[in-house]
């Protein structure tokens, strides 16, 4: 099953046309700058947007088509905005039965496995103003769940936060990835986010669609590099599978390799993502003896393209099952004769591990 998204919406100034079909399980980051398309399109899937001649169809269920418009409140959609409006005079379980009076069922299910996920047991009896900012956003998730929703639709729900904040709260939100069997569809315009949290991304420009794929694959892809921040790199879903106590290390174990990490305190077998910037890999022809870089390995050049600047080029090299990228200068690709379908040593400097 899946999420078919067709619109077409113009203003002065912007236009948005996309045409896409989703997953419908995990989260798909809508990704892009201030401008992109992310909240308009996020709109219009939500119905608060009526587009002449869309389409949106979720899992066969015809929601928008020529002749079919079903309003907002019709939609099984829960929606998360970047504000936790909470209202003020009502305590946190009373904010959450807030708008469940049109569903029925098991509507209370739905509430007591929101309450669980989020962690807000003990906040149900408080005020608002008696929440912080992450306490907020959770109340406003789980707000969002308890309306028995189909889809959970996200427009930068940690915007608002602080560093702090953010952290606190991001393990809730990969807990209902994991544990949710609804999609969400979740805007962001923080790499940091995206890169933790996402399965599927779609990134934007200017009202189009540059790319949209599984977040690994894409994110590999040398034909349109997609930077999360600043710099290109690789995503890998790895799982903890060493402690070195006496380094206070830990190895990270993904399909084809390993990573020596610093230790976090996570136990082996839980698993965590691995962002690998594409500067932080060099590449040799022999393997490095006598060196500080602790991660060295076998793989074999898969691509190679030009960059930004004429003088430096990306490789993407595979590492047995999985996708590394590397930025070198031109020079040293043609001192190396770095080809396609060449072995060579990767050298791996830091990593960013992302539990």
């Amino acid at each position: 099953m899946s999420i078919e998204a067709c619109f077409k919406l113009a203003y002065p100034g912007f236009s948005l046309d996309v045409d896409l079909t989703l997953p419908s399980s995990g989260i798909t980051a809508l990704f892009g700058q201030s401008g992109s398309g992310k909240t308009s399109l996020l709109r219009a899937i939500a119905g608060l947007e009526r587009v002449a001649g869309g389409r949106l169809v979720v899992d066969g269920d015809v929601w928008q088509d020529d002749g079919i418009f079903l309003p907002t409140h019709r939609r099984p959609i829960g929606y998360v905005f970047q504000e936790a409006s909470l209202f003020a005079h009502l305590n946190v379980l009373d904010n959450l039965r807030y708008g469940m009076k049109r569903i029925t069922g098991e509507q209370q299910f739905n509430l007591d496995k929101a309450i669980g996920l989020l962690g807000i047991e003990h906040l149900l009896d408080r005020r608002p103003e008696r929440l912080s900012g992450g306490e907020r956003s959770r109340v406003s998730i789980a707000r969002a769940l308890a309306v028995n929703a189909s889809l959970l639709l996200m427009d930068e729900p940690l915007a608002a936060l602080d560093l702090r904040r953010k952290r606190e709260i991001m393990p809730y939100l990969e807990r209902l990835r994991e544990e949710l069997d609804i999609p969400i569809i979740y805007v962001s315009h923080a790499s940091d986010e995206v890169a933790r949290l996402a399965d599927h991304i779609v990134a934007l420009d200017k009202g189009r669609v540059l790319a949209s794929g599984p977040l690994v694959e894409t994110l590999a892809r040398l034909d349109l590099p997609i930077r999360l921040g600043e710099e290109v790199g690789a995503i890998l879903d790895a799982v903890v599978g060493e402690i070195d106590e006496k380094w206070h290390l830990m190895r990270v174990d993904f399909p084809g390799g390993g990573l020596w990490t610093r230790s976090l305190g996570l136990p082996p077998g839980r698993r965590v993502r691995v962002h690998v910037l594409a500067r932080d890999v060099s590449l040799a022809r022999q393997r490095p003896e006598q060196i500080s870089i602790q991660n060295v390995m076998r793989g074999q050049v898969d691509e190679i393209v030009g960059d930004d600047h004429p003088g430096l080029a990306l490789v993407r090299i595979r590492v047995g099952d999985s996708i590394l990228l590397s930025r070198l200068t031109r020079r040293a690709a043609d001192n190396l004769g770095i080809a396609r379908g060449e072995d060579v040593w990767v050298q791996i400097k830091s990593v960013a591990l992302m539990e």
